[in-house]
């Protein structure tokens, strides 16, 4: 059975705000909890990613100033929206119902023989 990882919106917004208020230093940290947490494949996949981006983003920092910079602020942008869109979505499972028996069939009341016999 797979395992369930349930946010609320405090904890979702909570992970995106560190991922971006970081600059982007710290993106891969939400990843990881949720890939140590759960262990599914894509979760240590989209960890990966994220960490990748880091090593590459920070080694380029490094570089002379040239054309290229607009093309790695654009690539910054486009990886800190993807980042938040999954922090405050698709990443974190559905909370499930507080009440358990939420669109279940009622039960008879007692006294009313359910199709015991003896009761008749």
């Amino acid at each position: 059975m797979d395992k369930r990882l349930e946010a609320g919106w405090f904890q979702r917004l909570a992970w995106s705000v560190l991922a971006v208020g970081s600059v982007g230093l710290l993106v891969w940290v939400p990843f990881l909890y949720v890939a140590i947490r759960r262990g599914r494949g894509s979760d240590w996949g989209a960890f990966v990613a994220f960490a990748l981006y880091e090593v590459g983003s920070v080694s380029l920092a490094n570089v002379p100033a040239d054309k290229g910079n607009s093309a790695l602020g654009l690539v910054a942008l486009t990886t800190f929206g993807l980042a938040v869109w999954l922090l405050l979505g698709p990443l974190f499972d559905k909370p499930t119902p507080r009440n358990a028996m939420a669109g279940a069939a009622p039960a008879p009341w007692p006294g009313q023989g359910a199709g015991n016999p003896y009761l008749h």
